[in-house]
């Protein structure tokens, strides 16, 4: 256990126990930062209420029974009955030294390894990806990389709207074009004008209303060449979603989609099922649930539409399937749904229902991991300047630009090739973390000259920070896998605060995934590089006073380093050796 903070809240759960095994659990046994000591511990204040007692007295007697002998120097009780621990500087430098060894930084695995179905991204068939794509995309991602390196078993699931009425529109505008024709345009990536061309088209004429509903019939009866035709569709539009997923750097692909179609012979099922659990009713000439505890603006329950009127499924229906299928033929533990705030009440529902119809049993569970809007600089929904949604394709290439132009200001030595690849880890990762660094559940506005800054809470100011200590090992001409086996000595307190920063790695990443917000890494993060900056300004590296000293403070360097470099990684940002 290589986390300082763990081996504090492992001895303290301990002496709890024994002492009081008669308390509620719920305790709140952390040991967090403390700007009057390394850690505190607040536990005393929770378990004097419990116990009726005064929680100095409570803190007091912990205090004296903790045995913390090689991980602490001195406990002691302040305030109202906190605990106030300093570390070991040997038993720093011990964990610091296995941290080093270790490949994986002290993370540790999950203790049970979950199957953990993640559906995030969620485009259109026959419509380009826009900023609204951007903050599902890139949550979506960090929370795969993030279950991936505990252990979990992760399925991606990329929903993608690919049924419906609008393709009975959209195949027809298709046969219109001809099929080469068509093809060349949707190739070149111009899905957006293609719909709305489509759509015009619906609007103007009545007769090929008449087609494009005669289509839909056609598609959902399993008419072959219509499937033929929409089959088309849906290759052009994966083949475009792959060319966006690759500039963003994401890990979905093309055998991660699983489209609304996929689940169309589970409709009907979903239908039966609700109907033999008794939760379907008739209401208004639709068949409908009404999952208890939800009700509208008058007061009245509210329902969950599964069937309409003229017999067609809802998105709640193609929902519904969609959990019986992730919990029965993939065995899913844990369901993420990186979906917008505005979903949170339809997606309750959809869980309510679930639950009812016992397709949720108490081994699987659904969580929404809600998401604000992106906002321009009145801080209204981003658009483009003719009033459109931002395609996300112009946003992440402007990104690339303006890193390129800012590199070539701040380093016009770097060869040309090695600048555009380090123009794109800059810009993509600039505009990856403005986002993930926002508390995901809030709005946020998107600011070029923030998120590219060199200064501050930026993916720039921590890729920075990783080249600089990459440039140190090349100015020292020494290799970096040979500082980590060195002792290292924590004398100053710049070095110092660096250690156990370091040392709560484990704790940062598990934190931002038990409470699926990757903002939490980033702060995280930014305090490392912001610890970093101080040790080197205080603490000479490639001059320090002896040998032993250097090499010291380069494991230190190395090991601040990897951790960034790793940390960005489950970011899905990369670190540029050289800027």
């Amino acid at each position: 256990m290589t986390d300082v903070a763990a081996v504090v809240v492992e001895r303290v759960a301990a002496l709890v126990a024994r002492l009081h095994p008669q308390v509620a659990g719920n305790l709140d046994m952390a040991a967090r930062p403390s700007e009057h000591a390394d850690a505190q511990v607040n536990v005393a204040l929770g378990l004097a209420k419990q116990l009726g007692k005064n929680p100095r007295e409570v803190a007091q007697q912990l205090a004296d029974q903790l045995d913390l002998s090689g991980i602490c120097t001195k406990v002691e009780v302040a305030g109202p009955g906190f605990l106030n621990l300093t570390y070991d500087d040997a038993h720093l430098a011990k964990l610091l030294k296995d941290v080093a060894a270790d490949p994986r930084l002290g993370l540790r695995r999950a203790e049970v390894a979950e199957t953990v179905v993640i559906d995030y991204s969620a485009p259109n068939v026959a419509k380009e990806m826009h900023v609204g794509h951007l903050r599902s995309t890139v949550i979506g991602d960090a929370l795969v990389r993030m279950c991936e390196a505990v252990g979990h078993r992760v399925i991606r699931e990329n929903h993608i709207g690919d049924w419906g009425t609008p393709f009975g529109m959209l195949i027809e505008h298709l046969v219109d074009l001809g099929e080469v024709d068509a093809a060349r345009e949707l190739s070149v990536g111009d899905l957006d004008g293609f719909y709305k061309q489509a759509r015009a088209k619906f609007e103007a004429s009545p007769e090929f209303q008449e087609r494009a509903r005669a289509r839909v019939v056609a598609l959902q009866g399993g008419d072959q060449d219509t499937l033929r035709l929409w089959e088309l569709l849906v290759a052009q539009s994966a083949h475009y979603f792959a060319t966006v997923y690759e500039k963003l750097d994401v890990r979905l692909e093309a055998s991660d989609l699983r489209g609304e179609s996929v689940y169309n012979d589970l409709l009907a099922k979903v239908v039966e099922r609700l109907s033999a659990a008794k939760l379907l009713v008739t209401s208004d000439g639709a068949e409908v649930v009404f999952p208890e505890g939800f009700t509208n603006r008058e007061n009245e329950p509210l329902p969950l539409i599964i069937r309409k009127g003229d017999g067609g499924y809802n998105y709640a229906t193609s929902d519904l399937a969609c959990v019986i299928d992730r919990v029965e033929r993939l065995h899913a533990t844990l369901m993420l749904y990186v979906v917008g705030s505005p979903q949170a009440q339809h997606l309750a529902m959809i869980e309510a229902v679930a639950k009812a119809a016992g397709w949720l049993p108490p081994t699987s569970r659904m969580v929404h991991v809600a998401f604000g809007s992106v906002l321009g600089n009145d801080r209204k929904m981003l658009k483009s300047r003719t009033g459109d949604s931002v395609k996300l394709v112009d946003l992440l290439d402007e990104a690339v630009q303006r890193a390129a132009a800012s590199i070539a200001e701040k380093n016009p030595e770097l060869p040309e090739a090695q600048r555009n690849a380090v123009a794109r880890m800059i810009g993509i990762g600039a505009v990856k973390y403005s986002d993930l660094s926002s508390d995901r559940v809030k709005d946020y506005v998107f600011d070029w000259e923030r998120m590219l800054s060199f200064d501050g809470n930026t993916a720039p100011y921590l890729q920075y920070a990783h080249a600089r200590i990459c440039s140190i090992f090349r100015r020292a001409n020494v290799e970096r896998t040979a500082t980590r086996t060195a002792t290292i000595s924590l004398g100053h307190a710049s070095e110092r605060a660096l250690a156990l920063w370091l040392l709560q790695y484990d704790s940062a990443v598990w934190d931002a995934l038990e409470r699926y917000s990757p903002h939490r890494l980033c702060t995280y993060l930014y305090e490392l590089s912001t610890r970093y900056t101080s040790f080197y300004e205080h603490c000479p590296v490639l001059k320090a006073e002896s040998d032993e000293l250097r090499l010291s403070r380069l494991a230190l360097c190395d090991l601040t380093a990897r951790t960034l470099a790793d940390g960005l990684a489950l970011l899905g940002i990369s670190s540029p050796e050289q800027m």
